[in-house]
């Protein structure tokens, strides 16, 4: 079977790894410093913070803005439900707006529309390694002063206009074994904010800034010297990895291009890191997804039921009307992509899309021009 992802874990994370343990500092200690401030550099943040996983991550800023109860923050239900989940620790709402059906990102035309007296923040998500439009969304914050949080979690080195994901306002980075940078678990606060920065490392640290001085109310979201370790090592091999999946990603799409099915775009301007490479395939697309299980081909369905349909968002009466992200959510699948991914894989994985799409059908072969992976 060749899996949806694999990490590319070798022997200098197994030698970092082992160099931290012989150290005894194991937590918060210098591999974490020297991580944030190499990722800080990398994103181009006046300052990068180390949590224990991307979800605390986008905790740690809502709390941080004083984001609470009746409070609304927009963003979009196409994306892994943390993101969601984040705003509601708080006590604030999130406002779901629907996507654009080639990007699968948020709809900046739609975002006006959804603003409110209550709204206190915008959340655009980089679904799969691909930033919205920022130019678009930064104008809508700026003139309605409303802070932006960029959920970066999948969008590690991705840029847009030659800047790069976690530059615009505040973003939040996960480091999940799946994502193309990982400590196993972890994640990032990346600022341009001196007292967001200050706060949030207050909070992940039990509120304390001296040994059992407690300033506020913290909790436990650190990072560990073993993780960070780790990431060093990775955001070495950053660049090199994403090379590497943008070339995987341009033989899908030629090999690809002629089936009736919506490749991934890039529009102008921007670039593409492909943690995932996602097809629309439209109705056929379980049955599709069976066939590629059954040839031996790991697929991903991110994500089968929009957050906005989930039951726990439904008990709290949280309803939106979104029929783009239904859509993508009843169509997409995503073939493997990842660094060590070989030439002979590769192949198989076409092979068995071709078996499957003309077998089963995709989407109407008339689809325009750009919505079949034709930059815009």
């Amino acid at each position: 079977m060749i899996p949806p992802a694999r990490p590319d874990i070798g022997q200098e994370e197994i030698d970092a790894v082992s160099a931290v343990l012989r150290s005894g500092m194991l937590a918060q200690g210098r591999r974490v410093a020297e991580l944030e401030e190499r990722w800080a550099a990398y994103c181009g943040a006046k300052h990068a913070l180390a949590l224990g996983n991307g979800t605390l991550a986008l905790m740690a800023i809502f709390a941080g803005l004083g984001i609470g109860p009746a409070d609304e923050v927009i963003t979009v239900s196409f994306t892994f439900a943390a993101t969601a989940n984040a705003i509601l620790s708080t006590g604030a709402t999130p406002v779901f707006v629907d996507i654009e059906p080639d990007t699968y990102l948020i709809d900046a035309g739609r975002i006006e529309a959804a603003i409110t007296s209550r709204t206190r923040a915008i959340c655009p998500v980089s679904l799969y390694g691909l930033i919205p439009d920022m130019d678009a969304i930064e104008a809508i914050a700026d003139r309605y002063g409303l802070p932006l949080v960029e959920d970066a979690a999948q969008a590690h080195g991705a840029t847009y206009r030659g800047r790069r994901a976690g530059s615009f306002g505040h973003g939040a980075f996960s480091l999940y074994g799946t994502k193309n940078m990982t400590t196993g678990e972890g994640g990032f606060v990346t600022t341009d904010d001196d007292r967001l920065a200050d706060w949030i490392r207050l909070y992940r640290n039990q509120g304390m800034r001296a040994r059992y001085q407690f300033e506020m109310l913290g909790f436990n979201f650190r990072m560990t010297d073993i993780a960070a370790a780790i990431g060093l090592v990775q955001l070495a091999k950053l660049d090199r990895n994403t090379a590497r999946r943008q070339a995987i990603a341009a033989a899908y799409d030629a090999g690809l291009a002629d089936l009736p099915v919506r490749l991934p775009v890039t529009p102008a301007g921007r670039t593409h890191v492909y943690h995932q490479y996602t097809l629309d395939t439209g109705p056929a697309r379980d049955a599709i997804a069976r066939d590629l299980q059954e040839a031996g081909i790991g697929v991903g369905i991110y994500y089968p039921l929009g957050t906005h349909r989930q039951a726990y968002i439904l008990e709290r009466g949280i309803e939106a009307d979104l029929p783009v992200t239904d859509a993508a959510a009843s169509g997409c699948l995503s073939l493997p992509i990842y660094p060590g991914l070989t030439e002979a894989e590769q192949a198989q994985v076409l092979a068995a899309v071709r078996a499957a799409v003309e077998r089963h059908g995709g989407l109407p072969a008339a689809e325009p021009a750009a919505a079949r992976g034709v930059a815009r």
